[in-house]
């Protein structure tokens, strides 16, 4: 199948420079932040532990899941992935960084004692009182800036003004507490947020450096962060709460169902096989995948299980295939059928 000329996400894996062409934003998601931030950190070693050292290439994605993302990005709204655990959820939002070279993702993990302010930023007030309290002991003034002592969170930091949008995986959003999707809807209509500590000192002192999520500092002026290009927003459920009705409307729904037997179920796997090890190997790795597909219709498994699956049998009992063969069946077992399993 040809890629439509719309999309900037292909989903084949080869880095790429579309970004640049998306178009302006809709007129009600066009934001004014002030001067732009620097340019993204380069990736980690997060998105080649997800994506594998050679990356996913070929056609991981079906059509009407790019078409998806691609309408994400250019309405500038967050992607809800909802999907069973090990089904592609979070690797999606690393295969976005990595071909339109968005740098570093920003990763939220939540759970179930999640705020919004862990996500937006932390002060660590009482470090700051030890300091001053050390100063006037040893007799010294204290010089420490509060920005010393403030750090913005994974979707702070999403929220300065790139020109170019970072990308943010808020994971699980459904292990939150019960306020924290609708706590989020400010932050994500209006892409921005205040910082309290900086807007009551910011007649005396307008401009404050701060900590990013990235390790970095950030120029914070008046107290007040929003940004320039909104964020790519990829937010992952495996369906265990549904979510409020203001949330959903400001989003995008994705469903990525758990790889079945069909050519585009295959076709991922393979793909995912092969960026983590590569083509020795092929006709192993073909078996396992077609087992790992028509064994057990209907019964729910991550791919995750494959890739453990494959390494093993590669790395511990090559040269028995009837233990590799025995080895892959115990690991690769559903995961709905509790420790049932060969004997």
């Amino acid at each position: 199948m040809s890629t439509p000329d719309w999309f900037v996400f292909r989903g084949d894996g080869e880095p790429h420079d579309g970004i640049g062409r998306l178009p302006a934003p809709p007129p009600w998601r066009d934001f004014d932040g002030g001067p732009p931030a620097g340019p993204a950190p380069a990736p980690g070693s997060e998105s080649a532990r997800r994506l594998g050292t050679r990356g996913l290439r070929g056609p991981v994605w079906r059509p009407e899941e790019l078409e998806l993302i691609n309408a994400a990005l250019y309405l500038r709204r967050p992607l809800l992935v909802t999907g069973d655990p090990g089904s592609g959820k979070s690797t999606l939002a690393h295969a976005i960084a990595h071909e339109l070279g968005l740098g570093r993702v920003l990763h939220w993990p939540v759970v179930s004692r999640t705020t919004l302010h862990d996500g937006l930023y932390t002060y660590d007030a009482i470090a700051r009182l030890q300091d001053v309290q050390m100063a006037r002991v040893s007799g010294q003034e204290s010089g420490e800036d509060i920005g010393e002592y403030l750090r913005l969170g994974p979707l702070g930091t999403a929220l300065l003004p790139y020109e170019r949008p970072r990308v943010l995986l808020v994971d699980e959003l459904d292990k939150s507490d019960i306020d924290l999707p609708n706590d989020l809807l400010n932050a994500l209509e209006e892409g921005e947020f205040h910082i309290t500590e900086l807007q009551r000192i910011a007649r005396r002192q307008p401009e404050v450096h701060v900590l990013t999520d990235d390790g970095e500092r950030a120029l914070v002026a008046g107290g007040r962060i929003r940004c320039r290009a909104f964020p790519v927003v990829v937010m992952t459920s495996n369906g265990e709460r549904d979510f409020p009705a203001p949330l959903l409307r400001r989003c995008l729904h994705l469903d990525l169902p758990s790889p079945r037997n069909d050519e585009w179920g295959a076709a991922r796997l393979d793909a995912m096989v092969r960026a983590h090890f590569g083509e020795a190997d092929g006709p192993g790795h073909d078996a396992l995948i077609r087992d790992f597909l028509q064994s057990s219709p209907g019964a729910l498994r991550a791919a995750d299980q494959l890739l453990n699956a494959v390494y093993l049998t590669q790395e511990a009992v090559r040269h028995s295939e009837r233990d590799r063969q025995r080895l892959a069946e115990l690991l690769m077992r559903p995961l709905d059928q509790g420790d049932r399993g060969p004997r």
